[in-house]
């Protein structure tokens, strides 16, 4: 089972809106300040299943990205643990999320962590000590396998070496620093290769290419954003800043009953988009009608996806599909 935590910035225009501030935030590779506000997400998710949301609160969006997050860690943890979780669980972040705050508090829950270390003199060290035939290529997407040798040849290669974290606090860590290096695409005709490195850290016991391509899997936490934006986070509509909370947790509420209706509708449906959700077994195109004041609900009888829908029906309301109108 795998925790993820990320923010993002949601922009907004309103010169009386609370919280509103400007904040740092990514748009095509470019960091930019923008006007908004910050929520800070927690989600659940399988190597077979959707991601659901664990927890969410709303910040000003001059916040860190970091603040509140080892309490948000340890709160996912726990709903985790309440939801039936009794396997091993994996928390993964990026460089805003490898403190010493989040990475102790999935030690002290017991959960192993995944987390992107920021660069600073101690990881440069470690990044110079580690040998030049350490380094493997990773299999990713676009590798080719050498027909002769059988290796992958890609621009992306892993490597580890140990490491401590927090090394003068008393919660120093040592775990495995897992770098990925990959060439830079500014230095494409030089003599020598010029490399730019990725480093995080884990304590798994993952082989280091499962590693880094478990680790990157945490960017499936930007598929939960995209559909809260293209749903209930399209904007945030008062003034207040405690309405807006609410609204938060309104959205994750709905986002995770809609993926649970997913689930229950089956097929595709168990990891598809918010939005494809919506459209085939929410926004069906029936009428309701009460002829002898019965209520009868009219539904279209070439659906294409009937079938989604009545599974979600004996799923939820019964063991019988509806009775068809004799009228």
């Amino acid at each position: 089972m795998f925790i993820d935590i990320d923010s993002l910035l949601r922009p907004v225009y309103g010169h009386a809106k609370q919280g509103a501030s400007y904040g740092h935030t990514k748009i095509a590779g470019k960091q930019i300040l923008r006007k908004g506000l910050s929520p800070l997400a927690t989600t659940i998710s399988t190597a077979g299943a959707a991601p659901v949301i664990a927890g969410m609160r709303l910040r000003a969006g001059r916040a860190n990205s970091s603040k509140g997050a080892g309490r948000m860690v340890a709160q996912a943890i726990g709903t985790a643990r309440a939801a039936g979780a009794s396997g091993q669980i994996l928390v993964r972040g990026d460089s805003a999320y490898g403190s010493r705050a989040v990475i102790t508090a999935c030690v002290r829950h017991g959960a192993r962590f995944s987390m992107v270390m920021t660069r600073n003199p101690a990881i440069e060290r470690a990044l110079a000590g580690i040998d030049e035939t350490a380094w493997t290529p990773v299999r990713y997407p676009g590798a080719v396998q050498d027909p002769d040798t059988g290796t992958w040849i890609s621009d992306a290669e892993v490597a580890e070496i140990d490491y401590t974290a927090f090394a003068s606090t008393p919660d120093r860590i040592t775990a495995r620093l897992v770098v990925r290096r990959v060439k830079d695409a500014r230095y494409r005709d030089t003599l020598f290769p010029v490399w730019r490195y990725h480093p995080f850290l884990t304590n798994t016991d993952l082989p280091v290419d499962q590693a880094d391509i478990t680790h990157r899997q945490h960017a499936i936490i930007e598929t939960v954003f995209a559909d809260l934006i293209d749903g209930p986070l399209a904007h945030l509509p008062s003034g207040r800043f405690g309405a807006n909370s609410a609204w938060i947790l309104c959205s994750a509420i709905a986002h995770n009953l809609l993926r649970a209706a997913g689930v229950l509708a089956g097929e595709r449906h168990t990891r598809a988009r918010g939005s494809t959700l919506r459209r085939t077994i929410v926004n069906v195109p029936a009428r309701l009608a009460r002829p002898q004041r019965r209520p009868i609900l009219h539904l279209p009888s070439h659906w294409p996806w009937s079938r989604s829908w009545l599974a979600l029906w004996h799923n939820t309301i019964g063991h019988s599909p509806p009775l068809p109108a004799t009228t």
